[in-house]
């Protein structure tokens, strides 16, 4: 079951994080991945240590905002075979409320969170109807359904994520592509580490545990556990789904009171 074999996975993002891990787990499911980063040296160890492990990965240098950059890349890829799967996971973080995000911040989140993920879909819809169909997985966060302090052009852009993700689903049936998205909570990464001890210098272990109890099951997800629901959403089994958020929360949404 889960099996990935014969099909080739773009992974926006795929170099850390939740999209190394992402790209990690289709390639041991037997996909062909190919990971899109922004940073190069980051993407080639990721396809580098995929490789080692027996699975085929390759590694393009992209900066999502930029719709010729993602055109072509997708486009290069799709000369070589087709593509079945797109996952858009490249986003980045910000924090402030709408008083403390200055304008250039909000256009960075849009341009990298939003239309970021329109390019590559922009890029990628074509060759999957060509194709007969595929996949597509969007990456969004409980900040596109809750209310979170200090996430305000964030929670925007995770917002539009969604509504995206339904938009896609609904309009491309009839050319048997999918669209779903996941929307996590406080996941352990890198990221987060270096967060914390950038912004809390000598209460790192104080904060992880305050950060990780934020969440009701008591911990924050592990980035193989996005992995995982990925693999099964963007597999065959999962067919018969299509236009739905998944929520790997930890109970944030239903049981936070």
């Amino acid at each position: 079951m889960f099996s990935l074999k014969n099909k080739t996975a773009l992974i926006t993002g795929g170099a850390s994080g939740i999209g190394l891990a992402i790209s990690k787990t289709f390639a041991q499911a037997g996909a062909s991945v190919y990971i899109l980063d922004l940073n190069k040296d980051q993407a080639e160890q990721a396809a580098s240590e995929i490789q080692q492990a027996g699975g085929q990965a390759t590694s393009h240098a992209v900066d999502v905002s930029n719709q010729q950059q993602a055109i072509e890349v997708i486009n290069q890829i799709a000369e070589q075979g087709p593509i079945h799967i797109l996952v858009n996971n490249a986003g980045v973080s910000h924090i402030g409320t709408v008083e403390s995000t200055s304008e250039a911040d909000f256009d960075r989140i849009f341009r990298i969170n939003v239309k970021g993920v329109y390019n590559c879909l922009y890029a990628t819809i074509p060759h999957l109807k060509a194709n007969g169909g595929g996949v597509v997985l969007n990456m969004a966060s409980i900040a596109a359904t809750l209310g979170l302090a200090d996430r305000f052009a964030y929670s925007m852009s995770k917002g539009a994520v969604l509504t995206m993700t339904l938009s896609v689903a609904k309009d491309y049936l009839n050319d048997n592509i999918r669209c779903n998205c996941i929307s996590p909570a406080r996941v352990h990464t890198p990221f987060v580490d270096g967060f914390i001890a950038r912004t809390y210098a000598g209460r790192e272990a104080e904060m992880f545990e305050k950060l990780s109890k934020a969440q009701p099951i008591g911990r924050m997800a592990e980035p193989t556990e996005v992995g995982a629901l990925a693999l099964y959403l963007c597999s065959d089994e999962a067919g018969f789904l299509t236009g739905c958020d998944y929520p790997l929360d930890g109970g944030s949404i239903r049981l936070n009171s």
